[in-house]
């Protein structure tokens, strides 16, 4: 707003249409008296003022303008038609005036001195209100920074220290003093220095000496730049004391470095043992193979020379010769399952491969049983071929002894990629998992026994029924936990079964 200060109505009243016209918001006073009244209690960016006046005349008013602080920064513009000599206009300056017009003015001109007067004023209060905002935020970070439990302090944008914080006098002498480092770590100077060059934040771990201890602690140095308008105006650094956690750490490094050291060496005990294990395991089982040999071949020559006159006779040795040819069996898959755990080879195998060689070994049995075994083409996996032939052979051959009777065996092979290791995962082109489904429409089982079934000697159905030593299925299980997968089955009596794997891709 303007304040026209002059005594004659007719002046005022001209000078005031002409600013208001031209959208200026304007006041009026009619003596040097009621202009100073206003002055106290309104704002004005400019003021226009009369020279000649009764009462105080307008150098008197203007010095006690320039005399009040809160309108001391107000530009005043004189105009007067009387005292228009050098001497007028001289002291009309020197009364605190930033310009003097003499009647008659040009309404042009007076208007673009006022424009550039307002420009001026709102650029000033601009920039008024960006020094105070940047004042408040200054106080409010140092306040922050004084309130932290931490040493804390800010740079300029050349790297002075401007500001520190109550605790960095336990660290440092005075404000000019960066903490002591020790010779071990990095220095505080440098850290800053790194960080300038940078531009960017800066987080460093230093030993600093704490003056009341007499000992160095490890803190984190932060420096954070602040920006305006994208340039660095000044830098906010923290130290983050983090001794005793780093006590513990090392203090559990220790720990683990003990523990890793004691595992490795229950590993290789393990591991010798394991060996032991599985030496004992094949020597037993071969030492066993002997004897039941001798029992075969003993009960063969008896039984030629008994022919058909002893019935009952031959009745029993042929009981001893089945039983021992089911212990062979026993030992045979005991043997096989012991030598799982003995480490082996992953390669990329053609599983389509594999399952063809097991069918042409089992030509036989298939061609007896008639069964029909369709296999969709799988996806190569990384594996332990011998292995995963265990698996497929176990499966198929369970899938055709375990046949209805009068039904034609028919076995389905398929894979697909998968998302996740679940049996349930959905499918994904370019999944890290396969899984692989063999169904049949044998006699199938109980639901509720399909964990049991892959526990080791564990059976469904009596030897007088299907034979068997209740070892294959525990076999794939552990084959398949070898190859970091998982197994599962899906059945119900006289609806077949269905065997689910699912395999890594590739081995993790």
């Amino acid at each position: 707003m303007i304040l026209i200060v002059d005594d004659r109505p007719d002046n005022i009243y001209s000078l005031q249409k002409l600013l208001e016209i031209n959208n200026f918001k304007v006041d009026t006073a009619s003596s040097g008296e009621e202009a100073l009244r206003k002055i106290l209690k309104n704002t004005y960016f400019l003021i226009i003022l009369d020279v000649q006046m009764p009462g105080m005349d307008g150098f008197e008013v203007a010095e006690a303008i320039t005399g009040y602080s809160k309108s001391k920064d107000i530009p005043i513009i004189f105009l007067s038609a009387v005292n228009v000599e050098k001497r007028f206009i001289a002291k009309g300056y020197t009364s605190g005036a930033i310009d003097y017009i003499t009647k008659p003015f040009d309404p042009d001109i007076l208007l673009l001195k006022v424009s550039t007067f307002y420009r001026l004023n709102q650029q000033t209060r601009a920039l008024n209100e960006t020094q105070e905002a940047l004042w408040q935020s200054l106080e409010e970070l140092r306040s922050i920074l004084e309130s932290i439990q931490q040493i804390a302090f800010t740079l300029n944008a050349a790297g002075e220290i401007e500001f520190v914080n109550r605790y960095w006098y336990e660290y440092a002498a005075d404000k000019s003093v960066f903490p002591e480092a020790e010779d071990e770590s990095p220095a505080v100077a440098d850290c800053v220095r790194v960080a300038l060059a940078s531009g960017v934040q800066e987080v460093n771990e230093v030993r600093i000496r704490h003056i009341g201890r007499n000992e160095y602690r490890y803190h984190l140095l932060s420096m954070t730049p602040v920006r305006k308008d994208d340039r660095i105006v000044k830098w906010v650094g923290i130290f983050t004391d983090i001794h005793e956690q780093k006590m513990i750490n090392q203090l559990l490094e220790n720990r683990v470095h003990e523990r890793t050291l004691a595992l490795q060496q229950a590993n290789r005990e393990l591991e010798i043992s394991n060996h032991e294990l599985q030496q004992f395991a094949y020597i037993a089982s071969h030492d066993l193979k002997e004897p039941l040999r001798k029992i075969q071949v003993f009960s063969n020559l008896i039984s030629g020379k008994i022919g058909e006159e002893q019935p009952e006779a031959l009745h029993y040795l042929n009981r001893v010769m089945h039983s021992a040819e089911r212990m062979n069996k026993l030992i045979t898959d005991v043997l096989d399952y012991s030598k799982l755990s003995i480490t082996s080879i992953f390669h990329v195998t053609d599983i389509n491969t594999v399952i063809r060689e097991i069918m042409d070994d089992m030509e036989l049995l298939i061609a007896e049983k008639q069964a029909l075994i369709h296999v969709h083409e799988l996806l190569p996996l990384e594996v332990i071929p011998s292995q995963i032939r265990q698996v497929f052979q176990n499966i198929i051959s369970n899938a055709i002894k375990f046949s209805r009777a009068g039904t034609q065996p028919l076995i389905h092979i398929r894979g697909e990629r998968v998302k996740e290791r679940a049996t349930d995962s959905k499918a994904a082109p370019e999944g890290a998992w396969y899984r692989i489904t063999v169904s049949d429409n044998g006699i199938g089982f109980d639901d509720t026994y399909r964990t049991r079934i892959f526990e080791i000697f564990q059976r469904l159905h009596g030897r007088n029924e299907y034979e068997g030593t209740g070892i294959g299925l525990a076999i794939v299980k552990k084959i398949i936990d070898t190859h970091n997968g998982l197994i599962t089955a899906q059945s119900e009596p006289g609806n077949g079964s269905t065997f689910i794997m699912v395999l890594p891709v590739n081995q993790l």
